[in-house]
Formats: C-alpha cells, sequence, structure tokens
C-alpha cells in the first residue's frame, strides 16, 4: 500500500534529524492518511485521504 493521498498526492517527505552534537540521521515524515470510505467515480469505496483533504473537504464521504 502506498503512502499517498488520493486526492492530493501528498506523500512522505525525507529529511535529517540534526541531534545536538549536529549529527545527521535520515528521517522520514509520513502524511497522517485516514482510510475512508467515499464516493469516487460514482461508487463508494475505501480510499487513503490525507486529513488536510478530510478537513477541506475535498473527499465527499459515504455513510
Amino acid at each position: 500500500m502506498a503512502k499517498t493521498c488520493a486526492v492530493c498526492g501528498k506523500g512522505p517527505r525525507v529529511g535529517h534529524n540534526v541531534s545536538h552534537a549536529n549529527n545527521k540521521t535520515y528521517k522520514r515524515w509520513n502524511p497522517n492518511l485516514q482510510r475512508v470510505k467515499a464516493v469516487s467515480k460514482g461508487a463508494v469505496r475505501h480510499v487513503n485521504v490525507c486529513t488536510r483533504c478530510l478537513r477541506s473537504g475535498k473527499v465527499t464521504r459515504a455513510l
């Protein structure tokens, strides 16, 4: 399962953890995805959607 939003395409971001001694290790920030029942292409299906898209109303949830 890909960690990307089905609506906006937001995916993981990468960068460094930087310690007090300036040691750098790789870090990965995953988007906050929720698996919801939504109406897409006229059918009700489970989709992975980020919380930003849920709050902004870009997703029509199915009941």
